[in-house]
């Protein structure tokens, strides 16, 4: 059995009194001998302007339609009651119909049109109280400046919500708008790390064709790999971009604790060995933005090895959990010797963005010549995200 919610309460208890507030106004109109048809005419259009659900409105039926032909038909009844010197008595229905069409044209109507709607709905409420004949001045007086207020209160809460929505939006876009250059940040780094390796087995592949070509065919395969590699991730990453509906993207290419394994797979060269230490107390359920920021520490040293340590003969990745923290750890014994050409090296701006990343955790990251040769990059993640 369904319970109703408190939202659901409270709007049928409003839907209720507006419509017995409408039937007062029916009521009072046929007690005092006023049109009742005119005011049941104009209680009706807004009540359907009010009520009617907007998931079922026609295309026709637009928000400044909604809350300008009720107020339009409210001020025509005023009109026509002073025009014709009849009394016209109006009551707390129309007063709350006009007050709802206001809030809805000031909150919901588009830019250029919720002035104007808002200010005939407002006109409109403003002006009730001039129906009333044999009445003194000061008492539509006094019921003007009500009015006055209610119309004040009720914009500026509308204006308000107005403004939160908008904020809410800005930030949406602006939150998709990063989501979307960390994206591009990935493409560079999943494209970086396999082109890169791609130059550097061709080197290979050039060197082993004059003096062992019967070794070419593991070289080449690890070239094709890498390239097939590349683009899957172009692919993916570009599809992402291309997304341009208002849900967040749910396929962002983020490595993950057991691709780092498959990275080293496709890292080594020959003559370099890549060795990776991994704690058994790192499992896989370490929480998934920690899991893929240590697999771009991984990706950008070993792209780092390649272009600017290709003589390292050692390799190490080291994993390791304390309890509350995860440790990465990249070690080569490379002296600096590459021949990777100026313009495949790379603008040095890899690690200004891996720190980025990092610092996003609440991690460190240390990067750093080890002692006798070689360099070493260390990060450091709490497991409890902020």
């Amino acid at each position: 059995m369904r319970t109703a919610s408190t939202r659901g309460c409270a709007w049928g208890f409003a839907v209720g009194a507006l419509l017995m507030a409408s039937a007062a106004d029916v009521a009072a109109a046929t007690e005092s001998r006023g049109s009742t048809e005119a005011t049941a005419i104009v209680l009706s259009t807004g009540l359907a302007a009010v009520l009617w659900p907007v998931r079922r409105a026609p295309r026709w039926l637009t928000v400044p339609l909604r809350t300008a032909v009720p107020a339009a038909a409210s001020a025509a009844y005023t009109l026509a009651s002073i025009s014709m010197g009849r009394h016209a008595p109006f009551g707390p229905g129309e007063v709350l119909v006009l007050l709802c069409l206001l809030f809805v044209a000031v909150r919901h109507c588009p830019p250029r049109w919720a002035l104007a709607c808002a200010v005939l709905d407002g006109a409109a409420l403003l002006a009730t109280p001039v129906r009333l004949f044999g009445v003194t001045a000061e008492e539509t007086q006094a019921l003007m400046l009500v009015g006055l207020v209610l119309v004040g209160l009720t914009a500026g809460l509308a204006g308000y919500l107005r403004s939160l929505d908008y904020r809410r939006a800005v930030a949406v876009t602006e939150t998709r708008r990063s989501e979307r250059l960390a994206i591009a940040a990935d493409l560079h780094d999943f494209v970086a790390h396999h082109v890169t390796g791609i130059l550097v087995q061709t080197q290979v592949a050039r060197m082993m064709a004059a003096d062992r070509p019967g070794e070419l065919d593991p070289v080449l395969s690890t070239v094709e790999r890498a390239a097939t590699e590349a683009l899957a991730s172009m692919r993916r990453t570009v599809g992402v971009l291309r997304d341009t509906g208002t849900e967040p993207g749910g396929r962002r290419p983020a490595g993950d604790l057991a691709g780092i394994g498959e990275l080293i797979d496709g890292f080594a060269v020959p003559g370099q060995r890549v060795t990776l230490h991994r704690d058994p107390a790192v499992t896989d359920d370490l929480p998934h933005e920690v899991q893929a920021a240590a697999f771009r520490v991984v990706q950008e040293a070993l792209t780092n090895v390649r272009r600017h340590a290709a003589d390292a003969t050692e390799v190490t990745v080291d994993l390791r959990c304390d309890g509350r923290r995860l440790h990465v750890a990249v070690t080569d014994n490379g002296r600096g010797g590459t021949q990777l050409p100026d313009a495949a090296r790379g603008g040095g701006f890899g690690l200004v963005g891996l720190k980025e990343r990092v610092s996003a955790l609440n991690g460190d990251l240390r990067c750093g010549a080890r002692p006798e040769h070689g360099w070493n990059v260390r990060a450091v993640f709490p497991l409890r995200l902020p």
